[in-house]
């Protein structure tokens, strides 16, 4: 007898840099845990950003930003992502580096404009007339073709709903029959009809037929309550970004060869002009006076501002002071340093000092040994790597020599290399192994500086 075990169809996520951060880990009065949600140390820089987190939850930091700075390796990104969770899946989080800026087909600040708008939500609420129900008939209606020939079209198509309410029967253009073939709809299923487009949806089986056996596993869902006829409301989630791809893009098109062609080359990035980000802006304002649609300011993280020039830092002013703006959160390990595109200029960050006058700074400090041991335990636990106490002690002290995203490097090689000895565990030899056969940035410049004369200048 043959016994297969049935794997699971779960995706596997691949592990990043910043897998194990799932949230501040914040008490509920303000302050933080010295360990939690994948963060440790940094209480201070982290119960600042749980400040920064609740002015955008209420609404009250539209158009300021935010500037993370220290030295490498000490959590910035990571704060900056924990933002992002805290924040959740509703509001928008858009990440991006400096030199993201310098691409060949479009204006730099057309590029910080783009991620602007990404980072701006718009909530739509529309209150639609549908017909919702099980489908008890579903009959078309022929006629002969007006047009001669032998052929028979579907002049309409009559519907029976039912709900636990009661029953309709409607008659519904030959389109509608079209959507209804395309959603496989049959007697039994539970949809929903939109009055004024005529857009099928199909929900589901309705569960009275749950004890069916069929082939296919069927989504069953409950017979729907009240009338057939009803007002529902739809809440959709867009960026201001989405809604000036849909009106950029020309509608339609032309029937001539040429045009067909072109439409099958894939188009050259194109800037969206001012004068249409205007006219959505307008209509925007118009839906939010009306009350059909609700501003959600989210957060636009540029990581590496440094890498930004004098021109994005005037532009960045200027998109700050705009009526429609999101949350901006900087992150940069630079201290004093020139500017980029105006060399005389040294400047506290590599940024303006107009700029830095307008900017909350968070400090991010460089974490202790036993801060770093917590750090490199939670990344072996995310990885799913045993190793044993010593290891991550010596680890720790690699840390503290070189730097920590060294230390967090050699965990995987060290694994590898502790299965090849046939271990079940990380030890220091293989820590010890591992630290030989990889340099760290301070070991490979002593090298160059040592043996300067047999390298190539």
């Amino acid at each position: 007898m043959k016994i297969e075990e049935v794997k699971s169809t779960t995706k596997t996520q691949r592990i990043a840099a910043h897998s194990h951060v799932k949230g501040l880990g914040l008490k509920e009065d303000g302050y933080a845990h010295t360990m939690a949600s994948g963060l440790v140390g940094q209480e201070q820089a982290r119960e600042a950003a749980g400040i920064i987190v609740d002015m955008i939850r209420w609404k009250k930091m539209a158009g300021r930003a935010v500037l993370l700075a220290g030295p490498p390796g000490t959590g910035k990104t990571a704060i900056a992502m924990a933002i992002a969770q805290e924040l959740g899946t509703k509001v928008p989080f858009c990440p991006m580096v400096g030199s993201e800026v310098y691409s060949a087909e479009i204006k730099k600040t057309e590029v910080l404009m783009e991620n602007f708008r990404r980072a701006i939500g718009l909530r739509i609420k529309e209150t639609k007339e549908v017909y919702e129900g099980e489908v008890t008939e579903l009959t078309p209606c022929e006629t002969e073709n007006s047009l001669g020939g032998y052929g028979k079209v579907v002049s309409h198509v009559i519907i029976g709903l039912k709900t636990a309410k009661g029953t309709k029967q409607l008659k519904l253009d030959p389109s509608v029959y079209e959507s209804l073939q395309k959603e496989k709809v049959e007697n039994g299923d539970v949809i929903y009809i939109e009055a004024n487009t005529g857009a099928v949806r199909r929900q589901g089986r309705c569960d009275n037929y749950a004890t069916e056996f069929d082939l296919e596993a069927e989504e069953y869902v409950p017979l729907p309550k009240g009338d057939v006829h009803k007002k529902k409301e739809v809440v959709q989630d867009v960026t201001l970004h989405d809604l000036d791809i849909a009106n950029a893009r020309p509608q339609g098109g032309g029937q001539d060869v040429l045009s067909i062609m072109e439409g099958l080359v894939k188009p050259k990035k194109t800037e969206i002009t001012d004068k249409l980000r205007k006219e959505i802006n307008k209509v925007v304002n118009r839906y939010i006076d009306q009350g059909i649609a609700e501003l959600i300011p989210g957060v636009l993280f540029i990581d590496e501002v440094h890498m930004l020039d004098l021109e994005c830092f005037t532009y960045l002013h200027r998109a700050l002071e705009s009526a429609i703006s999101p949350i901006v959160v900087f992150a940069t390990n630079r201290g004093r340093c020139a500017i980029k595109g105006a060399d005389d200029i040294i400047s506290a960050h590599g940024m303006p000092l107009d700029l830095l006058d307008r900017i909350m700074i968070i400090q991010t400090l460089p974490y202790a040994q036993e801060e770093m041991q917590h750090i490199i335990q939670i990344r072996a636990n995310t990885e799913g790597i045993a190793i044993e106490s010593s290891a991550i002690e010596l680890l720790s002290q690699v840390a503290i020599k070189t730097t920590l995203r060294y230390a967090v490097q050699l965990l995987t090689p060290a694994s590898l290399l502790a299965k090849i000895n046939g271990k079940d565990k990380v030890e220091n030899e293989e820590i010890d192994e591992v630290g030989g056969m990889f340099l760290d940035a301070k070991k490979s410049a002593k090298i160059l500086h040592e043996e300067s004369d047999k390298f190539l200048k």
